[in-house]
C-alpha cells in the first residue's frame, strides 16, 4: 500500500512539468497514456513481477518500459516519469500516483471534482445537463463521474467534496420515514 503523502509527492512533480508551458504538453493526453501503461501493467502479472524483481537488472527494466511506451504510443513526459518511478522502486504506487494527479490538475486548471451516483445509466445530454447545473451552483468548472446504484430507486446523489446533494428516490422515502417515526 503506497501513503498518500509518497503518491502526491510524485502526481505534483508531474502536474508541475505537464503545467510548464515549455513541456507543451497536454494534460489530457499524459493523463490517458498513463491510464493506458496502467490497465496494461495491471493485466499482466508478469509485468509486474518483472518491474519489481531485484533481479532483473535496471537497465533491462528501462528497455521494457521503453519499448511498452513506443508500442503504446506515449509521449516523453509520460515514459520519462515511468522511468522515474521504476528507478525509485515506486511502480506499485501507480494507480494512487495516477488518481493524485488528476485531482492535482484538476484543481490547478480550476475544476471541482464530483462523484454522481443515480439509479440508471444517464444519456449524454442528462449528463451535459447536470454538469451545467452543478458549475452554477458551485461557480467552478465540473469533472463528474458517474455510477449508477439501482437501490437507489430513482433520481441521483451528487457528491462534491464533503457535500452531498441527495435527490434520490431512497434518500426522500428514509426523510420520510424519519420524519413519520418522530
Amino acid at each position: 500500500m503506497t501513503s498518500p503523502a509518497i503518491a502526491s509527492r510524485y502526481a505534483s512533480a508531474l502536474v508541475d512539468v505537464v503545467l510548464d508551458p515549455k513541456a507543451q504538453a497536454a494534460p489530457e493526453q499524459v493523463t490517458r497514456e498513463l491510464h493506458g501503461f496502467q490497465a496494461l501493467l495491471s493485466s499482466s502479472e508478469e509485468l509486474r513481477n518483472a518491474l519489481a524483481s531485484p533481479s532483473v537488472p535496471a537497465p533491462r527494466k528501462k528497455a521494457i518500459l521503453s519499448r511498452l511506451a513506443d508500442q503504446l504510443g506515449m509521449g516523453r513526459i509520460s515514459s520519462n516519469f515511468l522511468f522515474v518511478l521504476n528507478s525509485h522502486r515506486r511502480m506499485d504506487a501507480l494507480p494512487a500516483v495516477v488518481e493524485s494527479f488528476e485531482v492535482l490538475l484538476d484543481q490547478r486548471l480550476g475544476f471541482s471534482r464530483a462523484n454522481i451516483t443515480s439509479a440508471r445509466e444517464l444519456n449524454p445530454e442528462q449528463r451535459a445537463d447536470l454538469e451545467a447545473q452543478l458549475t452554477k451552483l458551485t461557480g467552478r468548472r465540473m469533472r463528474l463521474k458517474f455510477t449508477t446504484d439501482e437501490s437507489l430507486i430513482g433520481g441521483l446523489i451528487a457528491r462534491i467534496g464533503s457535500t452531498v446533494y441527495d435527490g434520490s428516490l431512497k434518500g426522500h422515502l428514509q426523510a420520510l420515514g424519519r420524519q413519520l417515526s418522530e
